[in-house]
């Protein structure tokens, strides 16, 4: 997908350390059988995903993504196409980490450190994609971000996935309110819409606008999303739809903080 503008993004439990006391609200997520996409699993790995006071660790940030990406594609075969794209960027940010793990332990072993070595295999040997700011450091201090022109760096790829994941947290919200208009209340559509257009949107072709909005008015109706999480309700779908967005909201702030601190939030 074409990504143009520079407009700037605004935002309106694995790891027991890393789970706040209002993640923890409500009872532990089960899984909802017969379902691809699991809520449960999504919750597990954005809980896991902060890490320290200010960062976010990649990987499980990636698999928060493995599972939205599941959430997309149930929505139909035109939201699919936007969830390939996302697909792709999550790749490259995979087989960059891959590529410096492979160089680490390459490394490690041509030294005949064998207690390096080790240490590289439990994870203590850390490489420049571990995390959102070690791999921004690290791009930076290469030379591998270009701030006048396209570059298929790790940061760059961040960018994207970062600017969707506000998408689809404002989406998210929606559904978990009780929005009416006119006395009926607002479809998954037009929630979904709504948020492209204060997000996405702003980064979009004209093009690839009109293409996502044609996707969206064949949504599914709030029964599909109330199955989806495997409830019955508007009140049960917001208390876990709630969950969901505070954790993202949580990722997302960590991430924008340091895409901000070093001018990043409008890569070509």
């Amino acid at each position: 997908m074409t990504d143009t503008g520079t407009k700037k993004d605004v935002s309106p439990a694995l790891n027991g350390n890393n789970v706040s006391e209002e993640d923890n609200v409500g009872a532990p997520l089960g899984m909802c059988p017969g379902q691809k996409f699991q809520v449960s699993v999504l919750l597990m790995h954005l809980q896991a995903a902060p890490v320290s006071t200010d960062d976010v660790l990649l990987k499980p940030y990636l698999a928060s993504w493995d599972e939205l990406i599941k959430f997309m594609d149930t929505l139909g075969p035109m939201v699919g196409l936007i969830s390939q794209e996302i697909k792709s960027k999550t790749s490259i940010i995979r087989e960059l980490a891959q590529k410096e793990e492979d160089e680490l332990k390459r490394q490690a072993q041509e030294m005949e450190l064998m207690a390096e070595a080790e240490r590289a295999s439990n994870g203590a040997l850390t490489g420049a994609y571990t995390s959102v700011r070690s791999m921004i450091k690290e791009e930076l201090a290469r030379g591998l971000v270009d701030f006048t022109k396209y570059t298929s760096s790790g940061c760059r790829t961040l960018l994207r996935l970062h600017r969707a994941l506000l998408w689809l947290q404002l989406f998210l919200h929606s559904l978990a309110e009780k929005d009416s208009e006119a006395g009926r209340a607002r479809s998954p559509s037009e929630l979904c819409r709504d948020a492209y257009r204060i997000t996405l949107a702003q980064h979009h072709t004209w093009w690839v606008r009109k293409a996502a909005e044609l996707a969206f008015t064949a949504m599914p109706d709030r029964a599909f999303f109330y199955r989806l999480v495997c409830v019955d309700t508007q009140v049960e779908a917001a208390t876990i739809l709630n969950r969901v967005v505070r954790a993202i909201k949580k990722v997302y702030k960590r991430t924008q903080a340091a895409l901000e601190e070093h001018s990043m939030l409008e890569l070509p």
